[in-house]
């Protein structure tokens, strides 16, 4: 990220009001918690108060955290990495994402606080069931199992030295995205976005 210089030690205070400041920093388990917590209970109602079969309920559910790696990938890319040509979005930015990238080892900001995780997942329940009906109910609690072991990926990611077997390559991505270049590998649970859209790292430059 431009302007940013990683630090490897020290976290900063984004806000002065203790109680805000608060709300920036949670524990790992709290959201990963709250999401999986959710994705049961969506799953609970499905069973018992809708008529979807168990394989148009796996299919949809599979088909959400497919979708949540895309959403994943649009909203690191696009909103995390936006252009701040001004200082309302260079603060935006800075206090969204930029924070992380100056100290990708503060353990307390590599996930979204409780209070975001229950509210953005009730304002998707809500919005998707105008559009889904009762699909939402296998669909959701795919995306939100998704963003859960996203978030366990991240914090692997930033926490512990890579295992040596294939999910290395995730280690491997999200380092190169934090400490070479941060135009690069949006995708942290998955590469296929990066793939696909064509900012996967170019192997051949590098060896180069």
């Amino acid at each position: 990220m431009a302007g940013v210089t990683p630090k490897n030690k020290g976290t900063k205070q984004l806000f002065k009001n203790p109680i805000l400041e608060k709300l920036t920093r949670t524990h790992i388990a709290v959201p990963i918690t709250i999401f999986f917590v959710y994705a049961g209970a969506l799953l609970y109602w499905n069973i018992a108060n809708t008529s979807l079969s168990i394989w148009l309920t796996v299919a949809l559910f599979f088909v959400g955290w497919l979708a949540f790696t895309w959403v994943e990938y649009l909203v690191h890319r696009y909103l995390f990495h936006m252009a701040t040509y001004t200082k309302m979005r260079e603060k935006f930015q800075y206090t969204m994402h930029g924070v992380h990238h100056e100290f990708p080892k503060d353990k307390d900001r590599l996930a979204m606080p409780p209070l975001l995780s229950v509210t953005i997942s009730t304002v998707l329940l809500l919005l998707l069931r105008l559009v889904m009906g009762d699909f939402v109910f296998a669909f959701l609690p795919g995306f939100l199992v998704g963003y859960a072991c996203y978030l366990g990926v991240h914090y692997m990611v930033h926490a512990y030295q890579p295992p040596k077997n294939f999910l290395k390559a995730l280690w491997v991505n999200h380092g190169i995205h934090h400490y070479k270049d941060g135009e690069i590998i949006f995708g942290v649970s998955t590469p296929l976005w990066d793939y696909i859209y064509g900012t996967m790292r170019d192997k051949t430059k590098s060896a180069a």
